[in-house]
């Protein structure tokens, strides 16, 4: 992340976010099998579940109907902490992350994710909220 008025909103939105709350939630992804016996190579070990810890997070629980999910909560994300993961996990963008997600993980409540929208100043992403259902 270099300098620039880009960067100076990206360090602004997560002291915003700071400051609101703080809350962590993990993104849930799919882990990668290194098997090597014929088990491994076929698919029959299970390769597990990667967590991957996002902080600071604002959570905002939204109205729910009488049918359809228990609970929606409506998470803001720091562009930065998406960011921050994305070579470390050898992906190019956020978009892949939230395609390749399985689900977020708050507290010990699993949820699906629903719907993902980047909040852009001066042309750069400073978060992602994220509704989640459960």
């Amino acid at each position: 992340m270099g300098g620039g008025i880009g960067a100076g909103f990206v360090r602004a939105a997560d002291s915003l976010l700071k400051a609101l709350g703080g809350d962590t939630v993990s993104l849930i992804l799919p882990g990668s099998s290194t098997a090597s016996d014929a088990g491994g190579m076929l698919g029959l070990a299970d390769p597990g579940v990667q967590e991957v810890l996002i902080s600071p997070v604002v959570a905002r629980h939204l109205a729910t109907g009488n049918l359809g999910p228990r609970r929606r909560i409506e998470f803001t994300l720091p562009a930065s902490g998406i960011t921050a993961q994305l070579s470390e996990l050898g992906m190019g963008t956020a978009d892949d992350l939230f395609a390749a997600a399985l689900g977020l993980k708050y507290g010990s409540d699993l949820f699906h994710i629903e719907t993902v929208v980047p909040e852009n100043f001066a042309g750069t992403a400073c978060f992602y909220v994220v509704t989640a259902v459960e």
